[in-house]
């Protein structure tokens, strides 16, 4: 019969792990903010939209509130600044419930 033999390796091999040699060129906190608007509707009861906000946008009651009287009163609020892929969430979200909402590019 034949022999094999094989090679384990020895304990004595170091693995070396190398950083990447350029760090990330978008940092999150660099990314363009996106602004969710709310906007005024006759459709909706103002305590769902107060309650809608509150879930969805993680609003507290009193900020919800404020938003949803200025979009009755000046027929828009800005409900949140964040990033677009957030933005677009947190609007589909409200669009979901039958709310009137856009996303736009923050100045």
């Amino acid at each position: 019969m034949s022999q094999s033999t094989a090679t384990t390796p020895s304990a004595s091999a170091t693995v070396s792990t190398t950083k990447p040699s350029t760090a990330p060129t978008t940092r999150v906190d660099a990314l363009p903010s996106w602004n969710v608007l709310l906007h005024n509707d006759t459709v909706n009861d103002m305590g769902f939209v107060v309650e809608s906000l509150c879930r969805f946008a993680r609003l507290s009651l009193p900020t919800a509130t404020r938003c949803t009287m200025e979009a009755h009163k000046k027929g828009l609020s800005l409900v949140i600044a964040t990033h677009r892929e957030h933005a677009e969430l947190i609007a589909e979200q409200l669009t979901s419930l039958r709310l009137t909402v856009t996303i736009e590019r923050a100045a």
